[in-house]
């Protein structure tokens, strides 16, 4: 692969560039095992850089030679996504692509030198995670009626916030990942790093009411998907969306609530009650435990507020 790719530099053929990405784009999916949205994310951010940089060496793009990017021209690009007022997060994200992408390239020997060695990210602004309070998590789970459709709902909703999983992982599930005799379930997460998360009494009840009763008059032949639309196919992120959304409007809840706020929410009240911060990292799947300590934040938030709202001098 490699020596194919040189021998396009070598040659300066036309389309080196979309090559390069493309071999770097494979080796997201099937090294790295990023998923579809991921790799997506790269990909746009790649194509946004290879615009401003075609724009600034007056090349087309197809043109464009990976030792043209240089250090001067990466700090141009960052004065570039600032000058365009996107958010902090939207511009480390694009950064962290480009970086990614020449430690790619440096790796198989494609570049003499990272242009993006000495470059910093600007700093994130520290945002709390919105989340829902106990009682409306539980005024959401039980909002769903009794009719086929509300007890998968219920059933969805019950497990979302029982388990704190992503929507991806939701509606990747298949039944053989369920094991509700031991309250487990097996999830797939990013990187295609599984864990197995537990399954609380009430949450086991509802799954496992829906997939007896429900499920089997909605799906469709040959169809793994624990979770499925009216259609009887796998549910899609969208389709999950939706659900939380009418069921917030019917519980009087706020009509932004995401699938995220609802793994912020499993969080913050697991902290809340006691939970070691080591432990739910783990039930979250986060690598770095500095990604889990967002929540501390918003636990001390809390503290503050019974604070001021108890103390009689506050």
């Amino acid at each position: 692969m490699i020596y194919f790719i040189k021998r396009h530099i070598s040659t300066r053929r036309w389309f080196v560039m979309y090559i390069i990405i493309d071999h770097f784009i494979d080796y997201l999916k099937f090294q790295k095992n990023f998923s579809d949205r991921t790799v997506e994310a790269y990909q746009k951010d790649l194509f946004d850089g290879l615009d401003f940089f075609s724009s600034a060496l007056a090349l087309p793009v197809e043109q464009i030679q990976p030792s043209a990017l240089d250090s001067k021209l990466m700090r141009s690009y960052l004065a570039h996504l600032q000058q365009r007022k996107l958010s902090r997060a939207t511009v480390a994200r694009r950064l962290a692509s480009w970086r990614s992408f020449f430690k790619f390239l440096y790796n198989d020997r494609l570049i003499k030198a990272n242009p993006m060695v000495k470059m910093s990210n600007p700093k994130r602004e520290k945002r709390l995670p919105k989340f829902l309070y106990q009682e409306e998590a539980k005024q959401l789970v039980e909002a769903p009626d009794a009719t086929p459709l509300g007890c998968r709902d219920r059933a969805l909703l019950e497990f979302l916030y029982a388990t704190g999983i992503r929507v991806s992982e939701l509606v990747s599930l298949d039944l053989h990942d369920l094991e509700l005799s031991r309250g487990y379930v097996r999830v797939l997460g990013k990187g295609a790093k599984e864990r197995m998360v537990p399954l609380h009494d009430r949450a086991v009840a509802a799954l496992d009411y829906y997939l007896r009763h429900v499920r089997p008059g909605l799906v469709k032949q040959d169809c793994p998907a624990v979770f499925v639309n009216y259609k009887g196919t796998r549910l899609s992120d969208r389709g999950v969306r939706k659900i939380i959304d009418k069921y917030c409007h019917i519980a009087g809840l706020k009509n932004n609530i995401s699938p995220h706020a609802i793994r912020h929410s499993f969080a913050t009240h697991l902290l809340d009650n006691g939970a070691d911060l080591r432990s739910v990292q783990e039930l979250l799947g986060h690598v770095s435990l500095s990604t889990t300590q967002i929540y501390t934040h918003v636990t001390k938030q809390k503290l503050k507020r019974v604070y001021k709202m108890n103390h009689p001098r506050a």
